[in-house]
């Protein structure tokens, strides 16, 4: 059974796409997502074993893929891969800022180290990516770029590095949306709510215990899927978002929203979009 994504077949006909953090959960539905609509996803990330399977994957499906492996808080490394991506396709039309990680603390105990590893991983390195993408070539040709954030919006309590950088991301977004423009560049950004993904199965038992409630604070009373953050990244992709520049488009049923004088109403008439074919639930749900 191939991808069922909801765009039209050949959407990203011959377009060369590179997502970060492509070997796992929401990185690897989007390469397989756009690989379905004819694109050549370049994926990226520190593991080359992992990027190796997903590519592998892609293949059997019919598509095609590259892989490098790179860790994208490399200033150096950075500028190389992209060269060596410009010089082997000859041509990059979009790039998805898709690699992060982050570990569950208190902002007490997190040291100095640990803040500036997580803001490394989740700006720094989506900005090295996106700088070296423009000036080596969208700034010539134009593109798209999507950075993947998070529901920062309320604070990112136990996770206060993580929602510092993302809020950064955002940021960066709407100044690089302005200042790229005339070069034919859209960058936006896709904030995904709580998603059940294989991120679920990095933390310790306590976060993960709490991972397992979460669906009781969002309205539509379940968590996301990755084929529906990877459909809102496909759309700022494409040319039907030919007009959206700057924007972060938000993936969390609706998550930031939910007040506290108005108790939310479980339910089961939410439906998730289930796109991906082969979608791994995260272990950490399985007790739930």
């Amino acid at each position: 059974m191939p991808y069922r994504s909801i765009f039209r077949p050949g959407l990203l006909e011959g377009q060369t796409v590179i997502v970060t953090g492509g070997g796992s959960g929401i990185g690897r539905c989007i390469a397989h997502e756009i690989s379905a609509l004819g694109a050549h996803p370049v994926l990226i990330g520190r593991r080359i074993d992992p990027l190796r399977e997903v590519a592998g994957e892609i293949e059997e499906g019919g598509g095609t893929a590259g892989v490098h492996s790179l860790d994208i808080r490399d200033e150096d490394g950075v500028i190389a891969t992209i060269a060596e991506i410009v010089a082997a396709r000859g041509a990059l039309h979009g790039l998805v800022n898709n690699a992060g990680g982050q570990f569950a603390a208190p902002l007490a105990k997190i040291s100095r180290k640990g803040f500036e590893a997580v803001l490394s991983n989740n700006l720094t390195g989506g900005f090295l990516m996106s700088r070296e993408v423009y000036l080596q070539h969208m700034e010539a040709h134009g593109g798209a770029i999507v950075n993947i954030v998070a529901d920062f919006f309320k604070g990112m309590p136990t996770m206060g590095h993580s929602g510092a950088a993302r809020a950064g991301m955002d940021n960066l977004t709407k100044t690089a949306s302005v200042e790229w423009a005339a070069s034919g560049v859209r960058v936006n950004a896709v904030a995904p709510g709580w998603v059940a993904s294989s991120g679920f199965d990095t933390y310790d038992e306590e976060t993960t215990n709490t991972l397992r409630q979460l669906h009781k604070a969002v309205p539509l009373q379940r968590l996301g899927t990755e084929a529906e953050v990877s459909a809102a990244v496909v759309f700022l992709l494409s040319e039907a978002a030919a007009f959206i520049t700057g924007e972060t488009l938000r993936v969390d049923g609706g998550a930031p929203l939910a007040p506290l004088h108005h108790p939310l109403e479980a339910h089961d008439r939410s439906q998730p979009f289930e796109g991906f074919h082969l979608a791994r639930p995260p272990k950490a749900l399985s007790k739930d």
